[in-house]
């Protein structure tokens, strides 16, 4: 049994206190709200619960231990998100007011409240890497992930949930790792863009289509690699005022439609699946803050991806006969940025339940341009 399995053991334990005397003492969760470090490790414990849902061939009804890492929260699964093949990809779960487990406390800051509910999404499970997993991950690098069950389902079932709560946005958080945050995102740009609402949402590990990792694997001098970024950066920004000026203006509508949502964003400097959105966020910065003459290349640029403007050429047709353009993957105009440099394993979910004196975390907001 792997330890990642058992909440006591490789749980929170920050979050835990032990009450009572005896051989078999109360667990006490200690939760603040108010805490964004309470925040990530319970959408990360929430995310984890959906990997042992299907890792653990969970029937009817969940196991005990699958269970303690969205109960011992106050959280109940309501929905179960399944795709074509039937496999669970994600679950819909619901705080619960009563009291929880036999066993449990728990204690709340007393200015805080919990979501009413959370949307978690696992990523991509070993033995299913062949199949649905592995197909929609090869989906995500060619840009034709949008259409595929598991993505459609979770816009639909966010969708209804929204339409049924009819409250603020805090309602409902979303949460993924990997490629569950892929759908997580995709979700969470569907919602801003439609319903003009930021969801609070936690993207642990996402996957970002870019040559940042092979350029990073060369180990090519600083002074270069940024070279090479800036000539990107003017090369898209050229073909977005010439041959590509309708595409970049569809992206420049739809990159300030979707500037008001900042979603929390996790990643290890040495997760190569990851590290696209490190070198896109800094170099960014760095070119809107450091330097006049490219900062109207850089507001032109960073709405633009090569992949995106040679796939848009292949799918003008559609366009003209009026179906709806995909939100683009590397579309994202806001985050705040959370970079863990610790010796954990780069791309695991488990780091991200640690506190935060373990992971070594800097944190960086990225906004638009304001003019």
């Amino acid at each position: 049994m792997a330890s990642d399995e058992v909440f006591a053991v490789s749980g929170p334990k920050h979050m835990m206190a032990k009450i009572g005397m005896g051989s078999s003492p109360t667990t006490m969760i200690k939760i603040n709200w108010d805490n964004h470090e309470h925040r990530r490790c319970v959408a990360a414990c929430l995310v984890n619960g959906t990997y042992l849902m299907i890792m653990m061939n969970d029937g009817p009804g969940f196991t005990k231990l699958a269970r303690a890492w969205w109960e011992s929260f106050h959280f109940r699964c309501n929905t179960i998100l399944t795709d074509d093949d039937g496999l669970i990809f994600g679950a819909i779960f619901e705080h619960q007011l009563q009291p929880g487990p036999a066993g449990a406390r728990h204690h709340h800051h007393p200015s805080s409240a919990p979501p009413r509910y959370i949307v978690a999404f696992r990523g991509t499970v070993s033995r299913h890497f062949k199949s649905s997993d592995m197909q929609l991950n090869l989906k995500i690098v060619m840009n034709k992930h949008h259409d595929s069950g598991r993505y459609n389902r979770a816009r639909e079932q966010v969708g209804r949930l929204l339409d049924s709560t009819g409250g603020g946005a805090a309602v409902v958080w979303l949460a993924g790792h990997s490629l569950g945050a892929s759908i997580e995102l995709d979700v969470g740009r569907h919602v801003m863009e439609k319903r003009r609402r930021g969801l609070p949402t936690f993207l642990f590990n996402p996957p970002h289509v870019s040559l940042a990792p092979v350029i990073n694997t060369l180990r090519v001098g600083e002074a270069a690699k940024r070279g090479l970024y800036v000539t990107s950066f003017m090369v898209k920004a050229a073909l977005a005022k010439t041959v590509r000026r309708s595409h970049e203006k569809n992206m420049a509508e739809l990159f300030d439609k979707l500037a008001p949502w900042v979603p929390e964003l996790y990643v290890h400097e040495r997760d190569f699946i990851c590290q696209g959105f490190i070198d896109y966020f800094e170099l960014r910065r760095k070119m809107l803050d450091r330097s006049r003459i490219l900062r109207p290349v850089a507001e032109v640029a960073m709405k633009m991806s090569f992949r995106d403007m040679w796939i848009s050429l292949h799918s003008s047709a559609k366009a003209e006969n009026g179906e709806e353009p995909r939100v683009r993957p590397h579309l994202l105009p806001s985050a705040r940025l959370w970079k863990n440099s610790s010796e954990l394993y780069p791309h695991g979910l488990r780091q991200w339940w640690q506190p935060d004196s373990r992971l070594n975390l800097l944190q960086t907001v990225h906004l638009p341009p304001t003019h």
